[in-house]
């Protein structure tokens, strides 16, 4: 039945901050971006190298999400990476907060946690 994810929809606080951090921090190409008048919102649509995407919106005044501590729903967004610290180092080089890197006790594959604007919990998983 289910063969795959086709997007994962982000609600921005601040769309142009949200733009530039998965645009230009985590280099995902604009596939299309469209503002649609009749709900003053944005949508902007980003390609994943898998093929995947993501959806940013903006809303007027969007409320809150809770993250932490953590609440029901959504945990976290996990990106399938070749090299966790590579990738963790130049976060950390573009001022993005990374935690330390840890290793899967079940798979034996290194992780780690940053997040992007809006607090929304990211994950960086080795994966090879």
């Amino acid at each position: 039945m289910l063969i795959g994810f086709h997007h994962v929809a982000i609600i921005c606080a601040d769309y142009e901050v949200s733009k530039h951090f998965y645009h230009k921090v985590l280099r995902l190409p604009i596939l299309a971006e469209h503002y649609r008048a009749e709900r003053d919102s944005f949508k902007l649509d980003l390609q994943l190298p898998d093929g995947g995407q993501l959806e940013l919106f903006s809303f007027p005044n969007p409320p809150p999400r809770p993250s932490r501590p953590e609440a029901q729903g959504l945990r976290h967004l996990a990106f399938k990476v070749d090299d966790v610290v590579a990738v963790a180092e130049y976060l950390q080089a573009q001022q993005v907060a990374v935690e330390p890197i840890r290793v899967d006790e079940y798979t034996g594959k290194q992780f780690t946690f940053f997040q992007d604007p809006d607090g929304l919990p990211l994950e960086l998983y080795q994966y090879d």
